[in-house]
């Protein structure tokens, strides 16, 4: 298996879960990462234990975006993978919904990952190298009932992925969009005993990310789908 052909990694949206695995295996293969969140003294226990530079950020907030791209840039060099894995959901009713927590849903989801990408390109496109994978979701491809801000901010977001895809990569910077079609194992969330493997576990979900960035320019993969063997779709 080759190295990954990156030097630096900036992870928007950072948490216990995918993020968390995501931030091991990049240190575990000696890549210096930083990890952004709205609230970091959530992060301490993973920076202890990876090493990681935790930073705070709003995503929605296009200037904390892009000062969270240039602290990162001071500590680290400028972010050669670049992960969003941030999103906003709001449930109910669409007659009974809430106009502003719909609003922040989808900006935290959609806006919050176009000011990302943003950021990211104008890093990488001059030096013709880097990657940016968007962590979407089932919603990203059929909108469920009484889900539909979350719905909303993933199709905008699979959007956005196959348009800077488009973009981005005939420039050298490798575009890919991972739909987790299923629920993901946490602490709070563990695996019933009577459904073994019907839960993605979130290292499983790290490691097909870092998959995709050894990956040859010849054979990118653009979007990747994963889910339990046992998963109905």
């Amino acid at each position: 298996m080759p190295d990954i052909p990156y030097k630096s990694a900036l992870i928007v949206g950072a948490g216990p879960g995918i993020s968390a695995s995501l931030t091991r295996q990049l240190r575990a293969a000696g890549i210096p990462v930083v990890i952004a969140a709205r609230n970091v003294d959530k992060l301490a226990a993973l920076v202890a234990e990876s090493g990681a530079i935790a930073l705070p950020v709003d995503a929605t907030q296009p200037a904390e975006v892009e000062r969270l791209f240039a602290e990162t840039e001071a500590r680290i060099g400028a972010p050669e993978i670049v992960v969003y894995n941030a999103s906003g959901r709001v449930r109910g009713p669409i007659a009974e919904l809430d106009a502003a927590q719909v609003e922040r849903a989808v900006a935290v989801t959609a806006l919050g990952a176009f000011y990302t990408v943003q950021q990211a390109a104008r890093r990488m496109v001059p030096a013709g190298k880097g990657a940016i994978v968007l962590t979407g979701a089932t919603a990203g491809v059929k909108g469920f009932a009484l889900s539909a801000p979350f719905a909303m901010g993933k199709f905008a977001l699979r959007g956005l992925a196959q348009s800077a895809a488009r973009e981005l990569m005939p420039k050298g910077i490798h575009v890919a969009h991972i739909v987790v079609d299923g629920g993901v194992r946490a602490a709070h969330r563990p695996v019933p005993a009577d459904q073994p493997d019907s839960l993605l576990d979130p290292d499983a979900i790290a490691q097909s990310c870092i998959d995709l960035l050894r990956q040859h320019r010849s054979a990118w993969t653009t979007e990747l789908e994963i889910r339990p063997w046992v998963e109905k779709f």
